[in-house]
């Protein structure tokens, strides 16, 4: 009796904690490889973290966990067809992987600097960001 009674806790444990699973996930929604950056806010300001590479047509969860804010941010490139998915919001970046405490100096620091587009999750605890062609910037190179 005691060894079903643990049995039963442990599957309902189980069940409890893929309900309540949330993340931020990002789907690259193009024919092309693309590298995706994420930039946020937490208790001792802002961080930006990248690369996460994603093949065409591919999703990838980058944080993992109800979401703590309401706003993200991402800058993403395409590697195949040129482009960008871009915004007003600068933050620190590197070309190879990278995370960077804070948003300022960053050419000072050693890193690059790029506009993050910002995403605002309605204070949801799960959230998608698809990226597609519609939504890139910048003329697409002709193989």
């Amino acid at each position: 009796m005691r060894y079903k009674l643990t049995l039963i806790v442990v599957l309902l444990s189980l069940v409890a904690m893929t309900d309540a699973r949330a993340d931020l996930r990002l789907c690259n929604m193009t024919q092309s490889r693309i590298g995706i950056a994420l930039g946020f806010r937490d208790a001792q300001g802002w961080i930006s973290e990248g690369w996460w590479n994603l093949k065409a047509n591919e999703c990838e969860t980058v944080l993992r966990g109800p979401l703590a804010a309401r706003y993200y941010y991402v800058y993403a490139q395409d590697y195949e067809r040129g482009g960008e998915w871009a915004g007003a919001h600068a933050l620190c970046t590197r070309d190879k992987e990278f995370t960077v405490r804070g948003a300022d100096n960053c050419l000072a620091r050693g890193y690059d600097r790029a506009g993050f587009f910002e995403v605002d999750t309605g204070e949801q605890k799960n959230w998608t960001v698809q990226l597609t062609d519609q939504g890139r910037t910048g003329t697409p190179t002709r193989p």
